[in-house]
């Protein structure tokens, strides 16, 4: 943390969380007592018969659990071995298993480990008995619900784990109204904690005729994405997910299970609002405003590739003057890709507009290309519409386009589970590097634009940029920008015109899995290209912010970057709600407090 943000943070608490010295002035070490939470094998480990007792008390829904590839040692074809490989084909089975996790881990920093147990959680009091557990026994407690998390939050070796896939109920409510309120009642949905995004859109959209604000991919959990402030496809025009909350359920540290919105525990409803996922308390439901569903939902797909340098860095230039005049509006969102191979990938969305109207927009830059013979399509521009309420709906793509979406396969799995089929080569990914930056919107300016150019060139010398637009809420409408005011994401987020994303990984290296072993030297070399290359873009930026849940594992200044001015604020919540710590995540509010793996803490 940079020392002038820990002073300004520090006067603004009326008593500030523990922060960690390696030394006090006299070059001493720090006489601050360490805490440690338990693991197996010592002396503090719950017995079996306290274990049992946590099992009846949950109704025998206490799993232990083994590492996902541990059938693996007895050979690559025996039995548990093949269903686990299996089941990296099918992110609808992995989210179903316990111990497996979406990605299965980072570089030199994390690996996929399960929990020692896990309570598979049904009801709001099962969770509740898990926290009581954890905190009598001081284990390190881990919340999974959709387990996607790039940052590893969503499982720890040692640890009790808080399962909520099976807390997967959605209720449209036409007309709810918070507890304590008062208030006109509004249309909303009110979904489980293990409710993943293509449960809610499947009731919202699909069924209901309204929209949602949630994620893009479909097997993200809808707890952990609002609590991380997440983004979808259109937030351009219906913002973030964060800002959607109208009601949580929440079970607190002490075990008590508390219901937060605008009237009741105001404070921690607003740190649920972004504030990230599992350091304030464990989401047990939740209930989202929803909206007026448009005419249309549609797509622009294309890629262009320039004959060279000179002529790739007039195309970036010439996208970046496009996007400033024609797409930076609530009607557009998702990406465009800028690659080292002098490509141009466009992978857009749109809302409210028919098919006739998304094309006539993007006219005036394929008249452009086609009159350069610099210019080649390698992939054709298409322009696709459809009714929105058939945008997530399986029956529909089945019918009308089959293999855009991906059904889970196995017997007995729900109709409408589906998950978009460029989201599927994600599946169990290893990352080498991620690092994430919005960028203001000020560099659309037309004297600034050049710039913005230029710096896009020179990342993508290094590696691919993608510039996820509806990731960023500049150009969306007041009444977005307020209700994502009120939240706890980075208020950068508010003039940010897109998130800029560059990344890379490979495939599955689950521990134990057959030929998962990493190679440690290309990742380090391809995390090196991914820092040069953000390092060339953030020339034009060199303040930018980052997306908690799409950002760099071993960011330094990671309290301002997630939070900017709001994470005094949220330091006291966490201070408030867990006084000692109980929920810890990598870079979550208050772990500055406690050692890499969360076991240790390194103040008094």
């Amino acid at each position: 943390m940079k020392r002038r943000f820990l002073l300004k943070a520090a006067a603004a608490l009326p008593f500030a969380l523990p922060v960690a010295l390696p030394f006090t002035p006299s070059g001493a070490a720090s006489a601050a007592p360490l805490r440690r939470r338990v693991r197996p094998g010592d002396a503090g480990w719950p017995s079996a018969g306290a274990w049992d007792g946590l099992d009846r008390s949950v109704g025998g829904r206490l799993v232990k659990l083994d590492a996902p590839f541990a059938g693996c040692a007895a050979g690559p074809d025996a039995p548990a071995c093949t269903a686990a490989l299996a089941r990296l084909k099918n992110g609808f089975d992995m989210g179903d298993q316990p111990n497996f996790t979406h990605t299965s881990g980072w570089l030199d920093a994390w690996s996929s480990q399960p929990s020692a147990y896990a309570v598979a959680a049904r009801t709001a009091a099962d969770v509740a008995a898990a926290v009581d557990f954890a905190r009598t026994h001081d284990l390190r407690l881990v919340v999974k619900g959709g387990g996607h998390s790039y940052q590893g939050t969503s499982d720890a070796p040692d640890s009790l784990l808080v399962w909520t896939r099976h807390m997967n109920d959605v209720r449209v409510e036409p007309d709810f109204v918070a507890h304590n309120c008062g208030g006109a009642p509004q249309p909303a949905v009110t979904l489980g904690a293990g409710a993943m995004w293509i449960d809610a859109y499947d009731a919202v959209t699909t069924h209901a005729g309204r929209y949602v604000q949630g994620g893009g991919c479909t097997t993200v959990g809808v707890a952990g994405l609002v609590q991380s402030g997440g983004f979808g496809s259109f937030s351009k025009r219906w913002g973030t997910a964060a800002a959607g909350l109208l009601e949580a359920e929440v079970v607190t540290a002490d075990g008590e299970v508390r219901i937060a919105n605008a009237c009741t525990n105001a404070d921690l409803f607003w740190a649920l609002k972004g504030g990230g996922g599992g350091s304030v308390g464990i989401i047990t439901r939740l209930t989202l405003r929803t909206h007026a569903l448009p005419a249309t939902f549609g797509a622009v797909f294309g890629k262009v590739r320039a004959a060279n340098d000179a002529a790739f860095r007039a195309l970036v230039g010439k996208v970046v003057g496009f996007y400033a005049d024609s797409l930076f509006n609530p009607h557009w969102g998702e990406q465009i890709v800028f690659n080292g191979d002098n490509t141009v990938d466009v992978s857009m969305v749109f809302q409210d507009l028919d098919e006739a109207a998304a094309a006539r927009t993007w006219a005036p830059l394929l008249d452009w290309l086609r009159g350069h013979d610099e210019y080649t399509f390698e992939k054709p521009f298409k322009v696709l519409a459809l009714p929105a309420r058939h945008f997530w709906d399986a029956a529909f793509y089945r019918e009308h386009a089959p293999g855009f979406m991906v059904a889970d396969p196995r017997p007995g799995a729900p109709a409408h589970h589906v998950i978009w089929k460029g989201d599927t080569d994600q599946e169990g990914w290893f990352i080498h590097g991620y690092k994430s930056a919005w960028l203001p919107a000020a560099l659309l300016d037309a004297h600034r634009q050049a710039g913005l150019a230029d710096a896009l060139f020179q990342s993508s010398r290094h590696w691919s940029v993608a510039l996820h637009f509806n990731k960023g809420l500049a150009g969306a409408p007041p009444a977005q920008l307020d209700a994502a005011r009120a939240t706890a994401t980075n208020p950068a987020v508010l003039d940010a015109f897109a998130l800029a994303i560059i990344a890379g990984g490979d495939d599955p290296h689950f521990p134990g899995m057959p030929g998962g072993a990493v190679d440690a030297a290309r990742g380090h070399e391809r995390a090196q290209a991914i820092g040069r290359a953000m390092d060339a873009l953030l020339k034009v930026a060199p303040r930018a912010g980052s997306y908690v849940s799409e950002s760099d594992y071993f960011l330094r200044d990671w309290q301002d970057a997630f939070w900017g001015a709001n994470y005094p604020r949220l330091a006291q919540v966490k201070r408030k709600y867990d006084p000692d710590g109980l929920f810890f995540v990598h870079h979550g509010v208050g772990s500055e407090a406690w050692s890499e793996d969360g076991f240790t803490r390194l103040g008094a």
